[in-house]
């Protein structure tokens, strides 16, 4: 073991015995630590006191995660199990909150707290960060509160989170980042055991690192002073959904996930998915897409249709998007929708428009973060089981075909 990673493994192992022995962590000795760190962050948390106290973090990444039933959460470096346990009510009985750490103190106090909460959908595992116990696109969510900031090797630390994810899965974390006027010579005085924050990345470095490794869609927000010259922040990324051309192999999925959509009530007017040659003739063939799992399953769609045979409408198309009920929240319809903006605008057309039920607040808010605009609602357009619906016009002007 690394002497800095030997030093760091030793004063979490002792504040965890400390703690086994009810004597707190310790950890918290520094003037204004307790204003900064640890259960500060978790006002309000239904959790045992003597749980939330064992907390070291500096900030709460749930707080920002997002976490849905039935999802597969992984928490780097869980400590005393804070963040596991509230993940793990978060995402219900049909979800999986999976703690990793290198102190086997730490995990035996853990799995204590787990018990004393009577938690049962959580579990420990021991391991680094670095090299993460886990199989390829195995969990949905990446949790970690302050954990990345001590490792020696964050290239790695990035990688293994990106490769542990699945398709459309994201990264919430809380961590420790460096002001870029922190020189050389002050990290190395922040180097020892005590600070463990030489290593702190700035937050252009932080981004240019989970960009090498792959995830998109980094937001990096500062949130308070950590110290002199260091900060606190929170850091989001998302892993991309493999998004590839649709054939027709993938009929008999895209109808199944079309036929979901529908089954809600707030996709379309529609009750029935049609054949396949009824939608393959609906639907323009030039701009076809579905996201894939890692084993290949369809998990949505989107395709265009002409809205008009008048050469002055050749730029302009109506859009559908649909996405498996098991996927949604994934980041999904998101990248669909990019790629296929990509792809119209690519072939000239300057205008994606469509219709939404005012309901569907989960469509209308993913077609506005990815550039549409609501323009009207066409009120009463017609039935679905006998009730009136009102319509909310959507659509999309390339910025730069037609501008």
């Amino acid at each position: 073991m690394n002497p800095d990673c030997g030093a760091v493994h030793d004063r979490y192992a002792n504040a965890a015995r400390r703690a086994l022995a009810g004597e707190g962590t310790g950890l918290l000795a520094g003037e204004g630590d307790a204003e900064r760190l640890g259960a500060v962050h978790y006002v309000g948390a239904e959790l045992p006191v003597e749980v939330t106290a064992t907390s070291l973090g500096c900030g709460n990444p749930l707080a920002v995660a997002e976490l849905k039933p039935g999802e597969t959460v992984l928490d780097l470096g869980s400590g005393g199990g804070l963040d596991v346990l509230l993940s793990a009510r978060r995402v219900g009985p049909d979800g999986r909150a999976i703690g990793l750490d290198m102190t086997d103190d730490m995990l035996t106090l853990a799995r204590r707290h787990a018990e004393q909460a009577g938690v049962t959908n959580a579990e420990f595992l021991n391991g680094t960060i670095e090299q993460i116990p886990l199989p390829d696109a195995s969990v949905d969510v990446v949790i970690s509160n302050c954990v990345i900031a001590l490792s020696l090797d964050k290239p790695a630390v990035f990688g293994e989170i990106a490769r542990v994810l699945r398709p459309g899965g994201r990264l919430g974390v809380a961590d420790i980042l460096a002001d870029d006027s922190l020189t050389d010579a002050e990290r190395a005085a922040r180097a020892g055991a005590v600070e463990c924050l030489g290593g702190a990345l700035t937050a252009d470095r932080y981004r240019a690192l989970l960009h090498d490794a792959g995830l998109v869609g980094v937001d990096v927000q500062v949130t308070h002073e950590a110290g002199d010259k260091l900060h606190s922040a929170i850091i989001r990324a998302t892993k991309p959904v493999e998004v590839v051309t649709m054939t027709a192999e993938h009929a008999d999925q895209v109808l199944a996930i079309y036929q979901a959509g529908l089954d809600t009530g707030q996709a379309s007017f529609e009750t029935t998915a049609p054949t396949w040659e009824a939608w393959d003739a609906a639907h323009l063939p030039e701009h076809r897409l579905v996201a894939l799992d890692p084993t290949g399953r369809v998990i949505g769609w989107a395709a265009v249709s002409a809205v008009s045979s008048r050469c002055v409408y050749a730029g302009v198309v109506e859009h559908s998007v649909y996405v498996d009920p098991e996927a949604q929240g994934r980041g999904v319809g998101q990248a669909l929708l990019a790629a296929l903006i990509a792809s119209t605008e690519n072939a000239g057309i300057w205008t994606i428009q469509s219709g939404v039920f005012p309901e569907n607040a989960a469509s209308r808010e993913l077609h506005r973060r990815a550039g549409f605009r609501e323009i009207g609602v066409r009120e009463r357009v017609g039935r679905r089981h006998g009730v009136w619906r009102d319509v909310v016009m959507i659509e999309r002007r390339s910025s730069r075909i037609g501008s």
